[in-house]
């Protein structure tokens, strides 16, 4: 098995590479926190650690690097907005197979939205593929608002060995928010 470091990044793309049409707008963002942040958010990126992939590419294809980035991660970051749940394709089947295969754990990050203490109400928002594994308890999923300080905190902390709490539904308590000046 591949040395499993990196972190795996998924989100709706919406067929464009265009950072102000799709959520790709958050990976780059979390690859500018990286350069940036002198060392205060860092994190291996599980896309730069094999081919690059177009959207030409063949589906096989793009299935196939998906799944190296995803076997050589630890955790993955699932960016969570309002259109995630449109994907049918690709982020589905990158939930399915971070949980189903490679038993990594999941930090859900939401654009938008302060201190994350109940993630159930943020269910709507859930693709089935995360919410059906929610329910059934077979993902380990922790719930953060999209900032740097708790994306740095998971990405550190949480891997196939170091599974976050409470199944599903994990979230980070108020001590952590105030200590990362959030609310």
């Amino acid at each position: 098995m591949a040395y499993r470091n990196g972190t795996y990044v998924a989100f709706h793309a919406g067929n464009t590479t265009s950072p102000t049409d799709s959520d790709i707008r958050y990976f780059y963002l979390l690859k500018a926190w990286k350069i940036r942040s002198q060392g205060n958010f860092e994190f291996i990126d599980s896309h730069d650690k094999n081919q690059a992939v177009r959207d030409t590419s063949k589906h096989e294809t793009l299935r196939r690097v998906l799944v190296t980035r995803l076997l050589r991660s630890k955790n993955m970051i699932l960016i969570i907005t309002d259109t995630t749940k449109k994907d049918t394709d690709w982020v589905p089947y990158e939930i399915r197979y971070a949980v189903d295969q490679c038993e990594i754990p999941i930090i859900a990050a939401y654009p938008g939205r302060g201190a994350i203490k109940r993630p159930s109400t943020l269910s709507s928002l859930w693709p089935q593929a995360l919410a059906t594994r929610i329910t059934n308890g077979s993902a380990h999923v922790i719930h953060v608002p999209f900032e740097q300080a708790p994306l740095a905190d998971a990405v550190s902390q949480f891997g196939p060995d170091t599974l976050p709490l409470n199944k599903g539904l994990g979230y980070y308590n108020d001590a952590a928010y105030r200590e990362w000046g959030l609310r």
